[in-house]
């Protein structure tokens, strides 16, 4: 009875956690939100241009462009892709049980990465007409169905007979990474001097080419993976303790896997598409929230899609002002301030995690 009792209070208490951090880092993206929307090389101040509009006062057309067409799409551009990259990660590291997964280790980012490679080097010798017709879709659209073929690929390798091997999806991954790199380095071999110079600001990620029709076009696709990842939390949990322990649980494994390797490669995919290879975000995140809250997926999966939004428009933030009027690339920051971060949050606790 006393070890029930006690069971029942961790576990209000890892919930009441959980509530806290949640609230303080909605806080903090709201914050981070407005500040992302003050910033800018015009000068213009995001929140006095939204009051005005709001107030329905005469706002100038140069300032009404710089809100509404650049500043606010890229931020909503950023709070979608640095959710969907963390809640992956956080689903990634709960379906391997391992803490270094991220989205890109099932091949996905590499895949869309050589879909985006191929547009850009060999997109020159597709017919005018449908060159004409892609426009600049061309690019998102072959970096999406490269990340959703390696996944395809990865999913036959590792099913057979209804069952998919988490171990064996693992290693493809890593097998399937390495050839698709190989044939992307192949492809840049040829490419000339500008090519390289996109493929180069594309491969370290960036929100600068931010629109609302490009967030049209991925939104649905994230929002579709973001919205899989709290049914899973049950499943997760319980996959925590071993593939036979959570079938005799009554959860459906095979069914948490498929949704689970649908829901992040939709959501990673789509991202890359539309932002290039920001990494670090997916890995980060959720393992500090593990840190500070615990492992029980019922809150890690919404916090980290809070997070993950937070430290990418912070990220953006420091990548327009730090060379301003011109801009680093958003991959650079995450890796550069998140990497030293992390490995200090690891050596502090060195005793927790054993």
């Amino acid at each position: 009875m006393v070890a029930t009792e006690m069971g029942l209070r961790l576990e209000g208490d890892r919930r009441h956690i959980g509530r806290m951090v949640g609230i303080c880092l909605l806080a903090a993206l709201l914050v981070m939100s407005a500040l992302s929307l003050m910033q800018g090389a015009s000068g213009v101040s995001g929140l006095v241009v939204l009051r005005d509009l709001i107030a329905g006062r005469e706002v100038a057309v140069t300032d009404r462009v710089v809100l509404l067409q650049i500043r606010l799409p890229r931020l909503l551009t950023g709070i979608l892709v640095g959710a969907g990259l963390a809640v992956s990660g956080a689903v990634m590291q709960g379906l391997f049980r391992n803490p270094l997964a991220d989205p890109g280790l099932l091949g996905v980012s590499a895949g869309a990465g050589l879909g985006a490679i191929a547009a850009i080097v060999l997109g020159g010798m597709l017919p005018p007409a449908i060159a004409a017709l892609a426009g600049w879709h061309l690019v998102p659209l072959a970096a999406f169905s490269g990340g959703w073929v390696a996944m395809l690929v990865l999913y036959a390798v590792a099913t057979r007979g209804g069952r998919t091997s988490v171990a064996t999806m693992l290693l493809a991954g890593i097998a399937l990474a390495a050839m698709v790199g190989a044939l992307s380095g192949l492809i840049v071999y040829s490419a000339d001097d500008a090519q390289l110079r996109d493929l180069t600001f594309w491969g370290m990620g960036s929100l600068a080419g931010a629109s609302w029709t490009k967030l049209a076009a991925a939104a649905p696709v994230i929002l579709a993976g973001l919205a899989c990842a709290p049914f899973l939390a049950r499943g997760l949990n319980a996959l925590a303790l071993g593939e036979a322990v959570a079938a005799h649980t009554g959860i459906r494994v095979q069914r948490v896997k498929t949704v689970a390797i649908l829901g992040t490669s939709a959501a990673t995919g789509a991202s890359v598409a539309i932002s290039g290879g920001i990494g670090f975000v997916g890995i980060v995140a959720p393992h500090l929230l593990r840190l500070i809250q615990g492992p029980d997926h019922r809150w890690l999966l919404v916090n980290a899609g809070l997070l993950g939004a937070t430290m990418l428009i912070a990220a953006d933030m420091v990548s327009r002002s730090i060379v301003a009027p011109a801009e680093l690339p958003i991959g650079i920051i995450t890796a550069v301030i998140g990497g030293p971060f992390f490995l200090w949050v690891l050596l502090s606790n060195r005793k927790v995690l054993g």
